[in-house]
């Protein structure tokens, strides 16, 4: 009887051994799969971090084109407030010719009517003669 017991007993054992050695290369190959799946992830990973340094670079692209446009339009509104400065004088300047022009064109009225009192008649060569 015991001899019995004892073949039941490695039978079992020799059975446990096989499903202890199945069990082993599942976990094996569950190993592998993850292992994989690791790399993948970390692959994927340095892809993100890859993009993440494009978007960067972008960004600052972007802050730097934002910054010399905003320069450019200070630039462009400090011109065009120049240009207003200078219409400004040069609207004064106009007024001042235009009021001069008329100060001139009274001040030749009155000289027109002061030579027209000294305007004389011709006597012909006798006038002519005592002048020289």
């Amino acid at each position: 009887m015991v001899a019995s017991e004892v073949r039941t007993l490695a039978s079992r054992s020799a059975q446990a051994a096989k499903e202890i050695e199945g069990l082993i290369g599942a976990s094996v190959s569950l190993i592998e799969q993850g292992s994989e799946e690791v790399i993948a992830a970390g692959s994927t990973m340095n892809e993100i971090v890859d993009a993440v340094k494009r978007v960067t670079d972008i960004m600052l692209d972007i802050a730097a084109a934002s910054d010399e446009q905003s320069r450019g339009i200070v630039q462009v509104s400090q011109a065009i407030s120049e240009m207003d400065k200078v219409t400004q004088q040069n609207a004064s300047l106009v007024e001042e010719a235009s009021a001069a022009a008329a100060s001139l064109e009274e001040q030749a009225a009155r000289l027109t009517q002061a030579v027209d009192a000294f305007h004389l008649q011709d006597t012909g060569a006798t006038m002519r003669s005592s002048f020289l």
